[in-house]
């Protein structure tokens, strides 16, 4: 067993970020990921340095642990192969808005018409009820149409987007989770089922949880917006030396904190004396917060913090970060020696299991490197395998070549 999810079959239709984040997670958890792509392959293929066309370090990171398998779904030989591969399969995710599955014959009656077992998974902008149910989506409109920017511009000026695809990514794993606990029905009842993960609502549940707020009450009773999450205070510490991250937070926190910097005092007083106090005057608290620990050096800190038990790090860069001493113990950054793209840095699978532990497995696979390996293993006979490779329906081996690999 190579996970809790081996034996899993899914054919993940994904490309981009989203989609295939939320099949790296199942794949990592054993799930066999049929990785379905287009004869030009996933658009990440292309994105960022690489040492081969079509294996850039954003697809290298997003795809290990699945096999790639081109398939020309607007052909008939194409599209028959994948319905013939839907029908021993576990799982069908895809990222294509509803219409193009439509146009396709993939929707959900037309693929649990050949097995109703199966999990039909759907990621994609909109709800299919509203009026924005045809539009296409991004993480960063998704970022817009929730209001991130403007919370953000709350800390440091105009709107912005955050620094990473926070959007595909936590709507990738709630689409995995939503897999898992379907897989799980079935295993109680053997009915399959579709499931809609649309990213606008799901990420507006994501962030409207904290900045809901005071508009949370009918009629509200505050603003909108968690105050000490949107304070532009809040935010890395300078020290003498470096920077720390700190999070005074409890009452004890705050009460070792003031008897630690010399204002014992400051816990009696009415703001600050506990979190509603706090939570309204919590800009003075990180004004404060930002001169006392300017006195003093990183490693002071960390031995004055550590002693009191009031929660605190130092801050990392991306490259600090490969060196970190917890880091290293555990082997979250390993190297991988890929067959086409030598040597590798890999992230480590962050879960740990006592009985079903998920292991590596595979490399990001090169373009239709498995496209026969996976049609033979689907049932497919040799001469049917020719004969989808001579009509175009199906391509193997690398022959995709990226206009360039910067």
């Amino acid at each position: 067993m190579t996970g809790p999810l081996d034996g899993v079959r899914i054919l993940d239709l994904t490309s981009n970020f989203m989609g295939p984040y939320a099949s790296l997670l199942l794949a990592d958890m054993g799930a066999d990921v049929s990785k379905v792509e287009s004869k030009q392959g996933d658009t990440t293929r292309e994105i960022g340095p690489c040492r081969n066309p079509g294996m850039g370090p954003i697809f290298l990171h997003l795809n290990r642990n699945k096999r790639s398998l081109v398939l020309d779904l607007k052909s008939a030989g194409g599209n028959a192969a994948l319905k013939r591969m839907a029908r021993s399969a576990d799982v069908l995710l895809y990222s294509l808005r509803p219409k193009a599955m439509a146009r396709l014959g993939l929707t959900y009656d037309d693929v649990r018409a050949v097995n109703p077992g199966i999990i039909h998974c759907g990621m994609y902008g909109f709800g299919q009820n509203g009026p924005y149910a045809d539009r296409p989506a991004y993480d960063d409109l998704i970022q817009a149409a929730v209001g991130m920017p403007v919370l953000q511009s709350r800390k440091s000026g105009p709107p912005d987007y955050v620094a990473t695809a926070i959007a595909d990514r936590v709507v990738g794993m709630a689409a995995t989770s939503a897999v898992s606990m379907a897989l799980f029905r079935r295993e109680r009842t053997g009915e399959g089922q579709e499931v809609q993960v649309p990213m606008f609502e799901t990420f507006a549940h994501f962030v409207m949880g904290d900045h809901l707020y005071g508009h949370t009450f009918v009629p509200a009773i505050g603003d909108w917006g968690y105050q000490r999450m949107m304070n532009p205070d809040r935010r890395p510490y300078c020290t003498l030396d470096g920077y720390i991250g700190v999070n005074v937070y409890i009452d004890k926190h705050w009460q070792r904190f003031f008897e630690v910097t010399g204002h014992p005092e400051m816990a009696q007083d009415p703001r600050f004396a506990d979190i509603h106090g706090r939570t309204e005057n919590i800009g003075l608290l990180y004004e404060y917060l930002g001169r006392v620990f300017e006195t003093k050096t990183t490693a002071e800190w960390m031995a004055l913090m550590t002693e009191a038990d009031i929660p605190i790090i130092e801050m990392n860069t991306p490259e600090s970060l490969l060196d970190d001493p917890h880091m290293k113990k555990i082997g979250f950054f390993g190297e991988q020696e890929h067959p086409s793209e030598g040597m590798l840095r890999t992230l480590g699978i962050p879960q740990q299991w006592s009985e079903s532990s998920p292991e590596l497995r595979y490399p990001a696979p090169r373009l239709g490197e498995h496209s026969v390996q996976l049609l033979a293993e689907y049932g497919f006979s040799e001469s049917e395998i020719d004969g989808l490779l001579s009509s175009g329906a199906v391509q193997a081996g690398e022959s995709y070549k990226a206009k360039s690999c910067d």
